[in-house]
């Protein structure tokens, strides 16, 4: 599906409404929210997309397959633009702050999911009403603090960026942290979309049985 097809389903969705969130410091970013298919949500998702200087917006495929996905295993999931001037990862966490301002009145536990530079963007934002993580394919460096928060970590075992034995390298230390390889694909995780869905929900849902 093409971008501009995925903007038309989403305007033809009744379940999917879009707004407009607004940052502590004034920005305003474009995001769209997919109500749980559920009598009552279990928990809400933020969702963090690659790289914006590389073509990285909220209708990526990858956060596409996840903003499909969650909602029937009853996560309200919201997706968003990071701002438009970009600023290194530093201001971009100001803007999943915002996202979790727009989830937090349901008075469910809140995860953020990010694929790629949102992926480290959710990893280093700390935030106390996030319940746990999701990084896709996340680029890691050995200045990543490690979250504070349960972290599942998804990594390509073919990515060009941050393979398998660097992930553990880095990462392989860190309490509350798991590690996982998906198998046959690269860091663009093309045809693999929904294996990393179905991963993640399951890893989502998961965390909400084992607090219950």
């Amino acid at each position: 599906m093409t971008a501009a097809e995925t903007r038309r389903s989403v305007c033809d969705d009744p379940h999917v409404r879009s707004l407009s969130l607004h940052t502590s410091d004034g920005q305003r970013l474009a995001a769209d929210v997919a109500e749980a298919e559920a009598e009552a949500p279990i928990g809400g998702v933020v969702l963090c997309h690659p790289h914006p200087m590389y073509g990285g917006n909220r209708f990526n495929i990858v956060v596409d397959a996840l903003f499909s996905a969650l909602p029937p295993a009853g996560f309200t999931t919201l997706r968003f633009d990071f701002r438009s001037a970009h600023d290194g990862g530093i201001g971009e966490r100001l803007d999943v702050r915002a996202a979790l301002d727009a989830l937090a009145g349901d008075g469910v536990p809140l995860f953020v999911v990010g694929y790629s530079f949102g992926a480290v963007v959710a990893l280093t934002t700390n935030d106390p009403r996030t319940a746990g993580i999701v990084a896709v394919a996340p680029p890691l460096t050995p200045d990543v603090a490690a979250p504070t928060v349960p972290c599942l970590m998804l990594t390509p075992d073919h990515d060009q960026y941050c393979p398998p034995e660097r992930a553990s390298a880095i990462a392989g230390e860190w309490t509350g942290v798991e590690i996982e390889v998906v198998e046959s694909a690269d860091h663009f995780l093309a045809g693999r979309t929904a294996a990393v869905a179905q991963r993640s929900v399951a890893w989502l849902s998961g965390r909400l049985a084992s607090s219950a």
